[in-house]
């Protein structure tokens, strides 16, 4: 009778079975291992997956689009409530799924990224939702006016944005001129808006949201020049890489 102690790697690296059914991928697992991917009791099934970044990018153009808008009070505007309905949707949910997009492709920069700014709309909506109770919890019962407190915890918030943004720059740096554009103009931003409501200057505030409009076209630009690409558009927008590929 044959010896039949060898394990399945041993066949694998053998060869001594290949058939159709059974043929496994020869690659290595970085800890060294046979990278053994089959599935025999489920059909094979061959998929790509889609580029994720536009939509993560377009998603986050809007948020800061809108938020702009308000902040600038376009058009008269001083009730800014039906903007939180759309970043807590759009930019917040197409982020998140952006992020895991971008987690399943091994994109680790959007994995990181998208999700992280979906937080922020998602966050921001809830600072201003009636319904949660932070802002009641800053405003006065008898007066109805909001506690000092409120603008300088809102500061504290866009400084650690401003810090969270600033590692996302440097980790930028090799990616597209546009990307860190987008990076560099919404560090600006984040410091104009801190120290609006730290010193309460209203001036500074507009100032902040203005550069917003800034951040937005970069992110608009970069999210294009994904997602017009050839086969979809008879045209492209060039992305310029900071590292030209060889």
């Amino acid at each position: 009778m044959a010896d039949h102690t060898y394990d399945h790697a041993d066949k694998i690296e053998s060869g001594s079975y290949d058939t159709r059914s059974d043929r496994l991928e020869r690659a290595r697992t970085a800890g060294g291992h046979i990278d053994d991917r089959s599935q025999i009791p489920l059909p094979e099934i061959h998929r790509s997956l889609a580029n994720p970044t536009p939509l993560g990018l377009l998603s986050f153009a809007t948020g800061i689009f809108l938020i702009s808008l308000m902040g600038v009070h376009s058009r008269g505007i001083q009730t800014p409530n039906v903007v939180y309905a759309v970043v807590s949707m759009f930019p917040g949910i197409s982020q998140i799924i952006a992020g895991i997009m971008s987690f399943v492709s091994g994109n680790t920069f959007g994995a990181t990224v998208f999700p992280s700014y979906a937080a922020f709309n998602l966050s921001f909506a809830l600072i201003n939702f009636p319904g949660t109770g932070i802002i009641a919890s800053y405003t006065d019962p008898i007066t109805g006016e909001l506690s000092p407190d409120f603008p300088q915890a809102i500061a504290m918030y866009m400084w650690t944005w401003f810090v969270i943004s600033g590692i996302f720059m440097v980790a930028a740096l090799r990616s597209t001129w546009m990307i860190m554009a987008m990076f560099f103009f919404l560090e600006i931003e984040y410091i104009l808006l801190a120290s609006g409501y730290m010193l309460g200057n209203g001036s500074l505030l507009v100032a902040g949201n203005s550069i917003g409009f800034v951040v937005a076209f970069c992110a608009f630009w970069a999210g294009c020049s994904g997602f017009w690409v050839k086969g979809i558009t008879p045209f492209t927008l060039p992305a310029f890489p900071i590292v030209k590929e060889d």
